[in-house]
């Protein structure tokens, strides 16, 4: 029997993707790409925009333009959310949702059986403990994620997520252990820490346990080479979290801490727990402490009620963070969100320019903390090989090009930077 997957959304997605793909393999399923023709897609999808809803869509019906007698089974936020929608898509016969994924082989094999659809949906508020997936395989031998930390409190205006996830679950630290272990076994070098929620790690577990616990695990691991962290709440990276770093080299100094405005009227409508003065002293404090570590951030332009003046508050206050990167989104309204139903609304043409501009500055602000490297020589993790030219990342998150053979790919390699190439430098490999 051959499975086919898909993914949509954050890296919180791709895990999960992981996971379902070991547990078919497990069983005996051979794992084919997705526009191949297979016996079931899985397809996990994204709800966090309309864009990846629609996107979902498209997946969920070219799986079955592929294979009109395959098993199709939908999972994820889109699925957790929008259940009936999804039912309504001609060909599906398994609805997930974001919970009890440890049993989609079994729900693939009931259908192929009796051929009935299955939805097991339910109401994701009920969820009380972490979903504890083994990773039974997973592809490449580079970096690897690992999930220790699902749902989510916030309730940001704007956001589905926490009606998606559910409320907060970690995984324990005995299990984190394990996987680790595991991860670097099969060869992996780098391990990047993955959560809905990621700074609320442990809150839930009676241990009292914390992100620094859960941190200072995976570093026990000794044929680890490199640790990082996904992304995190500016309020919750404490001075303890920063001293581990400054301690173990394999911590990498990278920090991904959104933003999402850079005026406090939107940042407070928005239900954000912070002003710009208190993220700025985080930042400041960050580089005091760890003068080369990389900060990127999300931003989201054209939120409700969003001023030409805010908008340009938010310009003027990125422009002093000189974030290494920024992704910027265009606010997408999510039915069942306030934000959704706020008032002044803003265009569609409005938000597209807000986007264009920020970009811009967003280039600009890579480009400049990339030219700070040059004339420095790094240690480099290789992942990729195309045409003769070898591609990885520093412990910063700068992504570095050098000639060379796929031979280099999952090693580690000091590199003089020499110059700016594509969305990174260009350097010569010199131990």
């Amino acid at each position: 029997m051959r499975a086919a997957f898909t993914t949509l959304g954050c890296k919180v997605n791709q895990y999960e993707t992981e996971t379902m793909e070991g547990l078919f393999k497990e069983r005996g399923y051979s794992i084919v790409a997705f526009d191949e023709y297979a016996d079931v897609y899985i397809i996990n999808t994204c709800s966090v925009t309309h864009l990846g809803e629609k996107k979902s869509r498209q997946l969920i019906r070219r799986a079955v333009r592929l294979n009109a007698q395959a098993v199709v089974a939908v999972t994820g936020c889109y699925a957790q959310v929008s259940p009936e929608e999804v039912a309504g898509i001609e060909g599906v016969d398994i609805i997930v949702g974001t919970k009890e994924r440890h049993r989609i082989v079994d729900l693939v094999e009931e259908v192929l059986k009796e051929h009935k659809p299955i939805n097991i949906v339910s109401n994701i508020m009920d969820a009380k403990e972490f979903e504890d997936i083994p990773l039974f395989s997973a592809p490449g031998r580079t970096r690897a994620f690992l999930k220790i930390q699902e749902g989510c409190t916030n309730f940001c205006t704007y956001c589905i997520i926490p009606y998606a996830r559910g409320p907060l679950r970690s995984r324990g630290l005995a299990s984190i252990a394990e996987e680790a272990h595991k991860l670097v076994e099969l060869g992996f070098k780098e391990i990047v820490l993955t959560g809905i929620h990621l700074g609320a790690y442990g809150r839930d577990l009676n241990e009292q346990v914390n992100l620094v616990d859960a941190v200072k695990t995976v570093l026990a691991e000794p044929g680890l080479v490199r640790l990082r962290l996904g992304s995190l709440e500016s309020i919750e990276l404490s001075p303890k979290l920063l001293a581990v770093m400054q301690q173990d080299e394999r911590f990498c100094q990278f920090f991904h801490l959104p933003l999402q405005a850079g005026d406090n009227q939107v940042l407070e409508a928005m239900n954000r727990q912070y002003t710009t003065a208190e993220y700025q002293d985080l930042i400041e404090s960050i580089r005091t402490k760890l003068p080369d570590a990389a900060i990127s951030t999300d931003l989201i332009v054209g939120f409700p009620g969003e001023t030409e003046a805010m908008f340009q508050n938010t310009v003027e206050f990125v422009q002093t963070m000189n974030f290494a990167k920024m992704h910027i989104f265009p606010f997408s309204p999510r039915q069942g969100t306030p934000a959704a139903e706020f008032a002044n609304q803003i265009s569609e043409e409005t938000k597209k320019q807000r986007a264009h501009y920020m970009q811009v500055v967003a280039e600009q602000n890579a480009q400049e903390y990339q030219t700070r490297f040059i004339g420095k020589n790094m240690q480099v993790l290789f992942e990729t090989e195309q045409n003769g030219i070898v591609d990885g990342l520093t412990g910063n998150y700068l992504r570095i090009y050098t000639a060379g053979s796929d031979y280099l790919t999952g090693t580690v390699h000091r590199v003089l930077l020499e110059k700016l190439y594509r969305d990174g430098l260009w350097g010569k490999i010199i131990d």
